[in-house]
């Protein structure tokens, strides 16, 4: 009888039952005293279980996907912007564009809250068992270019294509050189009804020629894959982060 724990432990790191194996004997424990059945007993393994790898899953998620840091819906600032459609953006975090791997566009000016509310809505898909990768455009571009030249383009490309949500930042605060422009190209048109993008720009769509090197045909190509399944939220005001400025 005395090799039985020791067996029951080996075949239990074997499956990689971490939590019984560090809890079966506590519960155990603990189901004498509450008199528990056989069948109970192990419903509060199983769900012990359960849980521990659902919220092991959801910590390797949030890592993968990056995050500049953790933001929630809960902390954003609604009385800042002069407009921003709070049903609009509450819809959002239903997450049912994810699902239909259709698109998010967030437009307006610095300081307003895009990153913010990107950022908040990859967190809750991370929970609800969504894979999320955050970048900036810039960091996309520069990872591929560095990439291609290295001629891993396929393999750097698979990195932005296999996740359920991308969250592109910062789209438009630099300018994009044509070859750039065709790397981001790549990974719009090979998402495109395949996986769902966020993007974030301080630019409005009549601008983004300015965005791609004046590609007046590339823009085009680029908007019409974005934009065919896509909602846009434009919020409007002036920097959350010049706010004690603008108080004085």
């Amino acid at each position: 009888m005395t090799d039985k724990p020791v067996q029951i432990e080996e075949q239990l790191v074997y499956l990689k039952l971490r939590f019984m194996l560090e809890q079966y004997q506590g519960l155990a424990a603990e189901s004498v005293k509450k008199k528990w059945s056989h069948q109970e007993y192990f419903e509060h393994l199983v769900k012990g279980e359960t849980d521990f790898r659902w919220d092991n899953a959801i910590s390797r998620r949030i890592r993968m996907a990056r995050f500049p840091v953790l933001k929630t819906l809960d902390q954003f600032q609604w009385n800042w912007p002069n407009k921003i459609n709070r049903p609009q953006v509450q819809h959002l975090f239903q997450l049912n564009f994810i699902a239909d791997k259709a698109n998010v566009m967030l437009l307006g000016g610095v300081g307003l809250g895009k990153t913010h509310l990107a950022t908040a809505i990859g967190y809750e898909a991370c929970l609800r068992g969504y894979t999320v990768l955050f970048s900036t455009a810039v960091d996309v571009i520069n990872t591929l270019s560095a990439a291609q030249a290295a001629g891993q383009l396929k393999q750097g490309l698979k990195k932005y294509l296999k996740p359920s949500l991308l969250i592109l930042d910062e789209l438009g605060y630099l300018p994009i050189d044509k070859h750039g422009a065709d790397l981001l190209f790549q990974i719009i048109s090979y998402r495109y009804e395949k996986g769902s993008i966020i993007i974030t720009s301080n630019r409005a769509y009549k601008d983004w020629p300015e965005i791609f090197n004046n590609d007046a045909t590339l823009t085009s190509a680029i908007l019409d894959r974005l934009l065919h399944h896509a909602d846009t939220l434009v919020i409007e005001g002036k920097s959350y982060r010049m706010k004690e400025q603008v108080d004085l």
